[in-house]
């Protein structure tokens, strides 16, 4: 069986504007889609399709769509397209139990050493996480969240822990992002990213420490609910 077919409603993404090489924008687009939920499990879709919605040609998205199979995110489907991937709750588990054994406690250490100005310049990319919340743009709330985070853990110096993290980061799926939207909670948990900042420009390392821990927590608690059982056919 080969799942569900996209519908028009199925996903939104924003036309790209032009900064980096296009493919690195929509597979940037695809994979927040697909982390966000807004490309659910299950459903197929297709190079041409996803193109009319950046509105570019198919070309950059059909190599996206390779980079993202090569991740995991999707799997081909002959002659149809690319389905989005599954990921199971005991991964979910052990991506978030993870996370936390190394996340965590790199914040905390961070309190005691990181310089202000360092603190400093994350806030714009805490800003845009809170902005995106505002305005319900899952797509670049989770981009905005996976730069504030790559970046607040590269303040510890450490190349290979902050790729780790991306890595882990990518194999997550926030299905609930969009109900917190509707229920108007998203940006609560959007500003956690600011009382991070906060607490480490107060050096106050046990703050940090539990704020980050409630905020890792998040991954399989406020935003786990699933999608509906017909799209995870």
């Amino acid at each position: 069986m080969n799942g569900p077919r996209e519908s028009a409603a199925a996903i939104a993404l924003e036309p790209l504007a032009g900064r980096r090489s296009l493919r690195e924008q929509v597979a940037d687009a695809l994979r927040a889609a697909v982390i966000s939920g807004e490309m659910r499990p299950g459903t197929v879709y297709s190079a041409p399709s996803l193109a009319a919605r950046f509105g570019v040609s198919a070309t950059p998205v059909r190599e996206a769509l390779l980079d993202l199979a090569k991740e995991g995110h999707v799997e081909s489907v002959p002659n149809k397209g690319y389905r989005v991937t599954e990921v199971t709750d005991r991964r979910l588990d052990e991506i978030t139990e993870l996370r936390a054994l190394i996340e965590v406690p790199t914040v905390a250490r961070l309190a005691a050493v990181v310089e202000p100005e360092r603190v400093a310049e994350l806030r714009p990319l805490a800003e845009a996480i809170r902005d995106a919340a505002r305005a319900g743009d899952l797509i670049g709330y989770v981009e905005a969240d996976r730069r504030f985070h790559l970046a607040l853990l590269g303040l510890a110096g450490n190349r290979r822990l902050v790729e780790l993290v991306g890595e882990l980061r990518a194999q997550t799926r926030l299905y609930g992002l969009a109900e917190l939207v509707r229920r108007r909670r998203l940006e609560s948990s959007a500003a956690e990213h600011l009382e991070i900042l906060d607490a480490l420009a107060d050096r106050d390392a046990s703050r940090a420490e539990a704020l980050m821990r409630r905020h890792i927590g998040h991954v399989r608690g406020l935003w786990a609910t699933r999608p509906p059982a017909r799209a995870r056919r």
